[in-house]
């Protein structure tokens, strides 16, 4: 069985909305599917979630669902034609009161915009391809120097150079549609724009209020955010590099190194972290990817990303299916040259929690023993978590009778979830149970040495704290089991 640790995050939208396609994007290698609520009606969103979890069960294949909030997007209005053309020089208005522009000015989505901007201030429309500075503010209009002209259409998103708008990163839509997300289960919600940890506490708040169990995805695309990036990862289960409107406020020439940091202090808080933007980009027309697209991937698996992201390759692109199965290709390359640390860096750590002990003294283990992989018995998925973070050229099958903790591990990096259905507390049942699930799932074969992690008593959330190593086969009734 060819696994491949790292995972891939599908964008969905027309190009992958048919049972047909989603079906052969799942059997490529999708692992997670995300539902962008910046597009689309909350009933679709649930009817698409429907649809991945069916095809999902009838493929026997764990899917999670991440829904991403649209955030506060700061964009221009509507022009009377639809598109204008701005030349280098020319003088522009933004005008918080204009109805539909022209040549000469565009209305403002953002009304208090001319409140919070000066003279001098750089601004960026259609994620940096048009640069403007504020030449003077007038009432609510923002006159502007065009730096680099260009097309500007209707309703594209700005940003200020350098970060620094105050827009709350939870808008009453977001609201709204995290009422959407925990209808559908979602597992993962992504929080667009947040600027402090008490963004990322407010989304986990309205989550459990509104009875979700979803983790919580800090998107990290604010220059504030970057001043905070300590106290988000820490308040949240995951981040998301989202390179796009970071680019702009940060600049791009910042990009490859913030993203080399963020993935570095994510994993060393033991969380999940997703790269993202532009991954295939020139995929959504072209077949095959550019050597750039492949260097990228590559270099993010080669970071310790958990996930790759597509967005409109899968989404709106032409080739939604050659853009998952061109990931996977650079991901399992790349993936053969992935350093694995000694593991002298965690032995010499005081460890406060059992389970994160047992996690490393398995790694430790495995890196002595020829081991097959890791097995891990978890109500919660936690104890996987920890084997993910620890790093380990094994597998690591997380067996749980959880399907909501499942869900939620198709994201981690190496973690395999297997369904268990632990109808006893007996130890010895549920061992035997373990080995006839890895042997059902064709994960291991007669002969092979497997760690196995469970807490005991069995059936407590979170107790982990028994290792047990095991060669598949010596027990002769999970073999006759699996033969069943």
């Amino acid at each position: 069985m060819t696994l491949r640790k790292t995972k891939i995050v599908a964008t969905l939208g027309p190009s992958s909305n048919s049972e047909e396609m989603l079906a052969r994007m799942i059997m490529a290698g999708v692992n997670v599917v995300r539902l962008n609520f910046s597009h689309g009606s909350a009933e679709e969103h649930i009817n698409r979630a429907e649809m991945v979890r069916a095809i999902a069960l009838k493929l026997n294949r764990p899917i999670g669902v991440l829904c991403d909030l649209q955030g506060p997007k700061i964009r221009i209005g509507k022009f009377e034609l639809g598109k204008i053309t701005l030349k280098t020089g020319d003088i522009f208005i933004l005008d918080s009161d204009c109805q539909l522009g022209n040549q000469d000015h565009v209305g403002l989505d953002y009304k208090t915009l001319p409140q919070e901007v000066v003279e001098g201030v750089i601004l960026l429309l259609d994620d940096g391809r048009i640069t403007m500075q504020v030449d003077r503010v007038k009432g609510n209009q923002i006159h502007c120097l065009v730096m680099n002209g260009g097309v500007l259409s209707n309703n594209k998103g700005i940003n200020r150079l350098g970060g620094g708008l105050s827009a709350e990163a939870l808008t009453e839509k977001d609201r709204e549609d995290i009422l959407t997300a925990v209808a559908l289960e979602a597992d993962y919600v992504a929080l667009s724009f947040p600027r402090t940890a008490l963004d990322v506490e407010l989304a986990r708040v309205l989550v459990q209020q509104a009875g979700g169990k979803a983790s919580i995805v800090a998107k990290i695309e604010r220059a504030e955010a970057i001043d905070n990036l300590e106290s988000i990862i820490d308040a949240s289960d995951a981040i998301m590099v989202a390179r796009g409107d970071l680019g702009v406020e940060v600049g791009d020439a910042a990009i490859p190194g913030l993203q080399k940091r963020m993935i570095r202090m994510a994993r060393e808080q033991n969380k999940l972290v997703i790269t993202a933007t532009q991954m295939m980009e020139s995929m959504i027309t072209s077949p095959i990817p550019t050597r750039a697209e492949v260097s990228d991937v590559a270099n993010a698996v080669l970071d310790g990303t958990d996930a790759i992201m597509l967005s409109a390759e899968t989404a709106a692109g032409q080739y939604p299916l050659e853009s998952v199965q061109a990931v996977h290709r650079v991901v399992m390359e790349a993936e053969k040259e992935y350093y694995i640390q000694p593991h002298v860096r965690r032995v010499e750590q005081v460890f406060l929690k059992t389970d994160e002990a047992i996690a490393a003294a398995a790694i430790y283990t495995a890196q002595h023993l020829k081991v097959k992989a890791i097995a891990a018995l978890t109500q919660s998925g936690n104890a996987a978590q920890w084997l993910s973070r620890a790093d380990s050229e094994m597998p690591i099958y997380a067996l749980s009778p959880d399907k909501y903790a499942r869900r939620k591990l198709t994201l981690h990096r190496g973690v395999y979830p297997f369904p268990i259905e632990q109808g006893t507390k007996n130890r010895d049942e549920i061992l035997r149970e373990m080995e006839q699930v890895l042997l059902q799932q064709k994960a291991v074969e007669l002969g092979d040495i497997v760690l196995l992690t469970f807490g005991e008593p069995i059936g407590s959330p979170g107790g982990t704290n028994t290792l047990k190593i095991v060669k598949i086969g010596e027990n002769k009734q999970a073999q006759l089991d699996s033969l069943a």
